[in-house]
């Protein structure tokens, strides 16, 4: 990946052990730096697959394209602005002509009807949390970047990045998981497809159905929905209990949620030019939301890490290698900005 020299990913690695209590982060900073050793004995990989056409970001079906200038038309779903404090960036976030760069519009989501599953407190007990290092938290957990297409499925990509982490951390074998599934078939569950959805809903379908399909054993993403094509239940994989909503807002919580259980499904307030271009650096947004109903783009959270002094969440998006830094982003952790730590989730296997 083309990181920017200084550039610390994937940051929560070895840490110590008190008797009671938390031990003070400042003393694990001090510790050296090693991955976690995941089932298998995976190394850190190349973390974006083959550079693949250049698609545009899909619109939510609130909004209609004005294709002679590029105008958004309609409003978000969700109300309330929960934007961070207006100041300016300290470092030069570069943009490039992103995907979605000709015409984006945000991906709708419908409103989350209160909190479902349990919650990680802000601080585990005996847990101390290195403050950064420069390799992935459980080598081998991520496949490579996707791409959504022309289809409002951010969703199915952020849930099955989770899953596929957490069936990694227990197999030892990372295997891509089909978002194609879910777009077909959890519509009972309150997803719309590419019109829209949310992860927690989608976890709620694979936790009905005792698990999800493979990309191998359903077929291959369309980018649209398609008649469902039935899977055994023998070729389902992933049957989880449930899933956890972390702590909302809490940084440490997060961070604690990443260490111990690997990628965590994360939304963002994407709605913003400098999204849609960004390239490297770490992006920080004034205008940027960070309340529930402001949320609009889901991701997956896969580290945290420093550079010059800012610190960042490591954000693996879905609109392919030609977006941002091959795929990837690192996004301010001041500010809570854009929302990365308002509405994580994680799913708890069986």
């Amino acid at each position: 990946m083309r990181w920017p020299a200084g550039h610390l990913l994937f940051a929560p690695y070895k840490h110590a052990r008190a008797k009671s209590g938390v031990t003070p982060c400042k003393l694990c900073a001090q510790v050296e730096c090693s991955p976690r050793q995941p089932p298998g004995g995976a190394t850190c990989p190349a973390m974006a697959g083959a550079p693949r056409p250049r698609r545009r970001w899909p619109g939510e079906q609130d909004f209609r394209w004005k294709s002679s200038n590029c105008r958004i038309r309609g409003a978000r779903r969700g109300g309330g602005s929960g934007a961070a404090a207006e100041r300016g960036p300290e470092y030069n976030v570069p943009h490039g002509a992103g995907w979605g760069g000709n015409c984006k519009a945000q991906e709708g989501r419908a409103a989350k009807p209160g909190s479902r599953g349990a919650r990680v407190p802000g601080a585990a007990a005996g847990l101390c949390l290195p403050f950064s290092c420069s390799c992935p938290v459980f080598p081998g957990a991520v496949t490579p970047v996707k791409d959504q297409a022309v289809c409002g499925s951010c969703w199915s990509f952020a849930t099955t990045g989770a899953m596929e982490g957490a069936l990694f951390l227990k197999t030892g074998v990372l295997t891509p998981l089909s978002q194609q599934v879910l777009i077909d078939c959890s519509w009972g569950f309150g997803n719309f497809a590419c019109d829209g959805g949310e992860e927690w809903r989608a976890y709620e379908w694979i936790k009905k159905h005792g698990g999800i399909a493979s990309t191998e054993s359903y077929g291959s993403y369309k980018g649209q929905v398609r008649a469902a094509v039935t899977a055994a239940r023998s070729e389902l994989l992933g049957k989880i209990t449930g899933y956890v909503n972390v702590t909302s807002g809490n940084v440490t919580a997060v961070k604690t949620a990443l260490y111990k259980h690997g990628p965590v499904a994360v939304s963002i307030d994407a709605s913003h030019k400098s999204f849609s271009f960004y390239s490297n650096g770490v992006y920080y947004e004034p205008k940027c939301a960070n309340t529930t109903g402001a949320l609009d783009h889901a991701v997956l959270a896969v580290g945290y890490g420093v550079l010059q002094g800012e610190t960042y969440w490591l954000v693996k998006n879905s609109w392919s290698t030609y977006w941002g830094n091959d795929g990837y982003i690192l996004m301010a952790m001041r500010d809570n900005n854009c929302g990365v730590a308002t509405e994580a989730t994680y799913p708890v296997l069986a």
